[in-house]
Parts: structure tokens; sequence; C-alpha cells
């Protein structure tokens, strides 16, 4: 890997998000990185540091959705910022489907990504 992220790697990861793939996912986030998902109690909703976490809040939701897609997705490098758009959807045990539009904001240092921010519309789920 080069020491620059383009939009085709971020397309090659959310292709790992989709086969729940954790490796192909992590490979391009750094050590120190910071995820930000889109729930939680904080205003800026539930915050992991580090790999080993952000990859088990990843991991959590192919749990809780085994069929959680993001499809759609499209990709903007600019420097050391990007975006990701895409649509969501997941069914979760209780047989409640989510879809909806979202975006991740990234913000990148030598090839990888320090910080993602996720944003998803507040759609309520309904039954699958």
């Amino acid at each position: 890997m080069t020491a620059t992220l383009t939009a085709a790697d971020l397309a090659a990861t959310f292709d790992a998000f989709n086969r729940h793939d954790i490796d192909g996912v992590m490979r391009l986030f750094a050590p120190d990185a910071v995820f930000f998902a889109v729930g939680g109690s904080e205003v800026f909703g539930t915050r992991f540091e580090g790999r080993d976490a952000i990859a088990a809040a990843f991991e959590g939701v192919w749990q809780a959705m085994p069929d959680a897609h993001w499809a759609h997705h499209s990709h903007l490098v600019a420097g050391d910022r990007a975006v990701s758009e895409w649509v969501f959807s997941g069914t979760d045990a209780a047989g409640m489907r989510t879809e909806a539009e979202g975006a991740d904001l990234f913000t990148l240092r030598d090839g990888l990504i320090v910080r993602k921010q996720a944003f998803r519309k507040a759609r309520p789920a309904f039954a699958a």
C-alpha cells in the first residue's frame, strides 16, 4: 500500500465490510485510530479507540445483524480527508430491519484511517 489512501482502497474496505471480513476492513486503520459510531448516549455517538476496540465494534454489528450490508457505496479522497456515502441495511434477531442512507467522514494519515466518524439517517426500523 502506498502512503496515499485512494477511493479504490475505501471501496475495497467496504467490500470487506460486506463480506464481514475483519482483516480486510482493518488493514486501513492506524493502530491509534478512533471510530465514532452512529449511535450512543454522547453527542458524538459512541467512541471506540484503537484497532482492537474498533474491530470488536464492527464485529458486534455483524453479530447483531448477520445480514448487515453497505450498498451503493461511493468514495472521495481529498488530501488528508475522505468521505464515503452508502445505504446500510440489516435485520436484527427480533426481525426488525434497518435501511437508511449514511456517510462516513475520515481523517487520514500516512495512507491510513486515523478517524472514522459515521452518520446515518434516523429512520425507524420496520418488521422484515
